[in-house]
């Protein structure tokens, strides 16, 4: 039999693995949805070769995008976070196992991680703007 710790511990691995998916189907699903969007290898390479205004631009904007993208997900888990703390076999799992699939505290878990991802992107977008302005005349 588990002990406590070994699972917690095991949630913890569960919540890690479940993010990382949530990360990587979120941007191939964005990359689809979006035909302005660039492929991974286009980014990849405007990351390792961008020196014009416009490149640093189409980054922003591909970061930019991403970040609305990821603020209306974490949307989603917030709501879906009021849903579940109004249910009460949603309050009984969550009181057995905080981070249970069907809790409020899954829900805030991915919402705070998405919206934190989604603050890295504007900050990336931020920041290829600065490099555009900063490669040359402004191109927009």
């Amino acid at each position: 039999m588990f002990t406590s710790t070994a699972r917690k511990s095991g949630w913890a691995t569960v919540a890690v693995v479940a993010l990382a998916a949530l990360v990587i189907s979120s941007v191939s699903t964005a990359q689809a949805a979006e035909s302005k969007h660039l492929s991974k290898k286009q980014v990849k390479t405007l990351v390792a070769t961008a020196k014009s205004p416009a490149d640093h631009l189409q980054l922003a904007r591909y970061y930019s995008a991403e970040a609305d993208r990821l603020e209306v997900e974490a949307k989603e888990h917030d709501e879906l976070a009021e849903v579940y703390r109004k249910s009460a076999t949603s309050q009984a799992a969550a009181m057995k196992n905080p981070m249970a699939p069907n809790s409020a505290g899954h829900c805030e878990y991915f919402a705070k991680a998405v919206r934190e991802a989604a603050k890295s992107a504007r900050d990336l977008a931020a920041a290829h703007e600065q490099m555009a302005k900063d490669a040359g005349p402004n191109v927009k």
